[in-house]
């Protein structure tokens, strides 16, 4: 349990965050298969743009904390800023 004071080391951080990756992976997949055999649930054109955003945030995160080529860090927050953008535009309703 943690506390004041106690703080993740690089690799348990890496770990975390491949498993909430590999979960929001898997939330797209089964959302999407779900809707697609039974037409309930959310569309996936509705929720995809958002999970894909939030991949490419997490995916720069990572990038950043293993060390990798800074152009990869930059190259997720940019896609995350234009998935984010694109999906706000999409919903977004004129009066």
């Amino acid at each position: 349990m943690a506390g004041p004071g106690v703080t993740l080391s690089a690799d348990a951080l890496l770990l975390l965050l491949d498993g909430i990756l590999a979960l929001t992976v898997l939330e797209a997949v089964v959302l999407t298969l779900h809707h697609r055999r039974t037409g309930a649930g959310v569309a996936p054109t509705d929720v995809l743009p958002n999970l894909a955003s939030g991949l490419c945030l997490m995916l720069a995160l990572r990038s950043a904390l293993a060390g990798w080529p800074w152009p990869l860090t930059l190259g997720g927050l940019a896609a995350s800023g234009l998935l984010h953008a694109w999906d706000l535009r999409r919903r977004w309703r004129r009066p």
